[in-house]
């Protein structure tokens, strides 16, 4: 084995190791936009869970007061 072919193998090594890298960092970008994106729903959730309880406390407000 020449040194041409040492020098070509350990180029080849290199750039699988690279390839395998940017995977790994792209999975795990896509792991944390999958995680935003739930924390956003649940917020969202949440956030309509709210005005709908804040929408009946004041229809049970105006009942009262209407029935009074």
């Amino acid at each position: 084995m020449g040194i041409k072919d040492q020098f070509q193998d350990k180029a080849n090594d290199l750039a699988d190791k690279a390839k395998g890298a940017m995977g790994g960092e792209q999975d795990e970008a896509s792991e944390r936009a999958s995680q935003a994106q739930e924390k956003s729903r649940e917020r969202g959730q949440q956030d309509l869970d709210e005005t709908q309880r804040a929408a009946q406390e004041q229809q049970d407000k105006f009942n009262q007061d209407y029935d009074a």
